[in-house]
């Protein structure tokens, strides 16, 4: 389910490359404001939300004290039900398969999936690779630092979240509603794009206006 949830994502990407390319530079980081990809492929919708770390839990810098680790497990928590952000009608006949979480507020990135299937382990592999003993710690060191110096270069963390649903009668979408300005109210506006069977077009939400129409 990963794979086509990675397909879909690169479609988006792909699709959206020369058009969004200002705002994903310019305006991805700015605190108060989220983009949000929805696309349609046959009966599947992916969602994909990149959002400031300072939206999601107040701060932008790998969490320290004890306080900030609990309110990134906090938002962790909440973000991985899609439906504590989204409400799809019934009569689409969704079904959530898919949620995978990213950021970079952790000592190391964090990438949590969740999915009827089980867990993957590659993301384990790819830390056990730092352990190797003849390069011990020149490696620890060098990471270490690279880390502090990501962290000063480019002074922001975000979020990126992807949910998958399949849906059993799509012909029937016209809008969804989304609750991220509840959950996360130092949001000010939401810059969606939407890819669906009906052509391509953009929206924006902000906290008096929360209705996605397709």
């Amino acid at each position: 389910m990963k794979l086509r949830m990675t397909l879909l994502a690169t479609m988006i990407v792909s699709s959206t490359a020369m058009a969004n390319d200002e705002f994903r530079q310019h305006d991805a980081h700015v605190h108060g404001q989220v983009a949000m990809n929805i696309a349609q492929d046959g009966q599947d919708l992916l969602f994909e939300i990149t959002a400031p770390g300072a939206d999601v839990v107040g701060f932008e810098h790998t969490a320290n004290t004890e306080a900030e680790k609990k309110k990134i497990a906090n938002a962790e928590m909440l973000l991985a039900k899609a439906d504590n952000i989204f409400t799809l009608p019934s009569s689409l006949g969704c079904t959530s398969v898919d949620t995978h979480i990213e950021h970079g507020l952790s000592a190391h990135d964090e990438h949590s999936d969740h999915d009827d299937h089980g867990h993957d382990d590659h993301e384990h592999d790819k830390h056990d690779d730092h352990g190797h003993d003849d390069h011990g710690h020149d490696n620890h060191a060098d990471h270490s630092d690279h880390d502090h110096d990501h962290d000063q270069h480019d002074g922001h963390g975000e979020f990126t979240v992807q949910y998958q649903f399949t849906c059993s009668n799509l012909t029937d979408l016209s809008e969804i509603e989304t609750q991220w300005f509840t959950h996360f109210p130092s949001t000010e506006k939401i810059s969606v794009n939407l890819f669906t069977d009906k052509g391509q077009s953009a929206r924006e939400l902000n906290s008096t206006s929360t209705t996605i129409k397709f």
